[in-house]
């Protein structure tokens, strides 16, 4: 097993977990994302998972119409991929540039759970913390992004129809706590709750 594997496991158990304490009237709540309800973001995130299998000629398996059965069918289906070390280091096409199928897994999805794990928690009014070094690391990287590139990240559809990577900026004070600051940055408003 590889380290991106192992990785990408620990966030799914995160992400899964969240999904498996959620009661069942509560999928149609709202989220932090505008025009989600807590199922949407959990279709979003299987969404990505068949996006990470589509490169290497792969798509997601027939899933149960619960959450947490499609959500545990599409990790299963990207836990085969990183599994399998021919198809891990297939270098593909990707919105991002070349890359193998695990450091797309890497680059995108594991983002991907740990960032809508938090949109997740707030729809479910579960505890939102995310862990500081992932903070840290997200706040780097993001920070990092060239003008360019990351206007085409908050433009709607850049990437492809009905994907939108991130949403306006929302301000907030700078001595907030960088959890705080790095939602709004990927243009959440980290003090969101249920009206």
């Amino acid at each position: 097993m590889n380290a991106i594997a192992d990785r990408y496991r620990q966030h799914a158990d995160a992400f899964e977990r969240r999904i498996a304490a959620a009661h069942p009237d509560q999928w149609a709540d709202p989220s932090p994302c505008e025009k989600w309800t807590a199922r949407d973001v959990v279709d979003h995130i299987i969404m990505m998972h068949g996006a990470m299998l589509r490169p290497v000629g792969r798509e997601l398996s027939p899933a149960p119409s619960d959450p947490l059965g499609a959500f545990q069918a599409a990790r299963t289906d990207v836990e085969a991929l990183l599994d399998d070390p021919t198809m891990a280091t297939t270098e593909s096409p990707t919105p991002s540039g070349p890359m193998t199928a695990q450091d797309h897994v890497n680059q995108v999805l594991i983002d991907d759970l740990i960032l809508h794990g938090w949109d997740l928690a707030k729809a479910l009014r579960q505890d939102p913390t995310i862990d500081q070094a992932e903070v840290r690391r997200l706040w780097s990287a993001n920070t990092a992004i060239p003008a360019e590139m990351m206007a085409k990240f908050r433009t709607p559809g850049a990437f492809g129809p009905g994907i939108e990577v991130l949403g306006p900026e929302v301000q907030v004070s700078p001595d907030a706590p960088l959890q705080d600051r790095l939602i709004g940055f990927i243009g959440r408003d980290p003090y969101w709750t249920h009206r």
